[in-house]
């Protein structure tokens, strides 16, 4: 069986926004711009309002789905390798999650790099978590979400959490994570003509932005989660797509999280793009997806 027809329109509809957003001499706030327009990918979920808020000085956008659970909440990490992207290119995106999970969804508008680099996103996420533990969500009761870089903070929010011994959310979804920033894969380059969103120079690009410590090399578990400790994490749900240049992060993810007697499960969506979930209302193959991310989290949270 072939993929749909919406599917490869999404893929067309990324090739054109990477083409605009490769355009030479463009400044970084241009580039910046156009790469927020992916959120038209997505369709607007129905049922679903927003809210901005001052997440403890970070900013933040409420997903609300109507007759969402007030008691659990999901923490909602955008892509863009730490450079691009914001709380308004994952909205879309973010409320057909929450609505899926049943649950209203904190899409957090970290700092970005080169201007912030790391460990500003993962602080940032750190902050956002911890404002919604002092609005009453108990830590059981979040969800920790993301692709691309959001998939990694994701991960990396819990493992920063399990390192002070606290208790990290109850369920993480990680959707097209980079986990190795040696980018040794074998699908960075084989994918090369695959993926229409990433390639081996924009991830060469992201991590000169992201990573400016000089003490911190590419393979240093606290940047790359391929090399941590993954002992303790919550149930996590791992989704990447087939074609794209980071398909052998998430595969590996999965198999250490598996190493790790991790509760989890990690799904390839066949000829699916980086950060598909962009494609959410729009690509049957996503919207199944995003039902299974649903599922996993209601059984998760709480639990």
């Amino acid at each position: 069986m072939g993929v749909s027809q919406e599917a490869h329109e999404f893929a067309e509809f990324l090739a054109g926004v990477s083409a605009k957003s490769a355009t030479p001499g463009l400044d970084l706030s241009v580039i910046r711009d156009i790469v927020d327009s992916n959120h038209k990918a997505s369709t607007e979920p129905e049922g679903v309002t927003y809210a901005e808020v001052n997440a403890d000085g970070v900013p933040a956008l409420w997903a609300i789905p109507e007759g969402a659970d007030p008691d659990k909440a999901l923490l909602h990490l955008h892509f863009g390798g730490s450079v691009t992207a914001s709380m308004h290119s994952d909205r879309k995106a973010a409320g057909h999650i929450a609505k899926a999970a049943g649950v209203r969804s904190l899409v957090v508008d970290f700092r970005l790099a080169p201007e912030h680099p790391y460990p500003a996103q993962l602080d940032d996420v750190e902050t956002a978590y911890r404002w919604l533990l002092s609005q009453g969500y108990e830590p059981r009761n979040i969800g920790s979400t993301g692709h691309s870089i959001g998939g990694t903070l994701a991960i990396m929010l819990a493992l920063r959490l399990l390192a002070k011994g606290e208790p990290t959310p109850g369920a993480i979804v990680s959707v097209s994570p980079w986990t190795d920033l040696t980018l040794q894969n074998p699908s960075v380059d084989a994918n090369e003509a695959n993926d229409k969103m990433l390639s081996r120079a924009t991830l060469e690009l992201f991590r000169g932005a992201w990573v400016q410590d000089p003490a911190i090399e590419p393979a240093d578990p606290r940047v790359s989660i391929a090399n941590a400790d993954l002992t303790g994490l919550p149930p996590t749900l791992v989704y990447y797509g087939e074609y794209e240049t980071l398909a052998d992060d998430g595969a590996e993810l999965g198999c250490r999280l598996a190493d790790f007697k991790v509760t989890s499960e990690t799904h390839g969506l066949p000829e699916g793009q980086h950060s598909f979930v962009l494609g959410a209302g729009r690509v049957p193959e996503v919207n199944a997806a995003i039902d299974r991310m649903g599922q996993w989290l209601r059984t998760y949270l709480g639990a």
